[in-house]
């Protein structure tokens, strides 16, 4: 259990500033916000 605790710890402080320091948004970005967009089914298929 000691190692499983320990080799999680170690993970999440690997995982901590990986891809460097924050940058801001610069021109050409995709602005702050939200979109959604796509298609959404829900049903039963069968061959009757």
């Amino acid at each position: 259990m000691r190692i499983l605790i320990a080799t999680t710890l170690l993970a999440c402080l690997a995982a901590c500033g990986v891809d460097g320091p924050p940058q801001p948004p610069g021109p050409g970005k995709t602005p702050p916000g939200l979109s959604l967009s796509g298609e959404v089914t829900l049903g039963i298929g069968g061959n009757l």
